[in-house]
């Protein structure tokens, strides 16, 4: 369900690049996103791309499987803290014996034991914009990428909760916050097809991609209708 919801985005925000021609609102600092945009791409293009599919050759998938299953149950950690900060008990109950099964008998989350819980994705700045605060301006974080002033707060925030951020080894800290990010990048390496063969600006596509998948995670995919002045 979240990969149709994300590809009915992906469809709709190349409609909204496509024919987008004025400044967007939400993006008043474009400028310098533009300028961060681009230093993101050169080190992306030279670095981590290069690095991500020199992982994706020499780890069997076992192994990959493995490693996702163990950064996505450290992430269950930070969803069931903010399940609870959305008042979401039940689902909070279900993402905390993710944690519980995935963490013992799943052998610290190499094995995704509970796989028959579904996985949810709550984070803090979700949760702000659960009890009503906007995203504010549109934000691209130096190597992070795309984000808002309101998701950049929450990404700090859910540090607090983060097993990783607990490590105190700053070393080790600093290469498993590095695994995690090749891992991620290796997961894109087949999606980002999409925007070369969109033939679109990259910036605006990540952009307007972005804004419409968070406020779709805000609303749990099912966000009010826009309402327009000529309505």
């Amino acid at each position: 369900m979240v990969r149709i919801n994300l590809l009915a985005l992906l469809v709709s925000s190349l409609l909204v690049t496509g024919c987008a021609g004025a400044r967007n609102p939400d993006d008043p600092l474009e400028p310098l996103n533009r300028g961060i945009y681009r230093f993101n791409d050169t080190v992306d293009k030279a670095v981590i791309k290069p690095v991500a599919k020199g992982y994706n050759a020499a780890m069997p998938y076992v192994g990959k499987t493995m490693v996702s299953n163990f950064f996505s149950n450290l992430n269950d950690v930070v969803v069931t803290v903010n399940d609870l900060l959305q008042l979401k008990f039940s689902q909070a109950a279900s993402d905390g014996a993710r944690v519980l099964f995935n963490s013992t008998f799943g052998v610290f989350g190499l094995f995704n034991v509970a796989h028959r819980l579904e996985k949810h994705h709550e984070d803090f700045g979700q949760t702000m914009g659960y009890w009503g605060i906007g995203n504010g301006p549109y934000l691209v974080l130096p190597l992070l990428g795309p984000s808002s002033f309101r998701d950049g707060a929450g990404l700090y925030l859910d540090t607090i909760p983060d097993p990783m951020y607990r490590i105190e080894h700053i070393p080790t800290r600093n290469q498993v916050y590095l695994s995690k990010g090749v891992n991620q990048r290796a997961k894109l390496l087949d999606q980002e097809k999409i925007l070369d063969e969109a033939k679109v600006d990259g910036y605006e596509f990540m952009r307007d991609t972005y804004l419409l998948y968070r406020r779709s995670q805000v609303y749990d995919g099912n966000p009010p209708r826009a309402r327009y002045d000529d309505e």
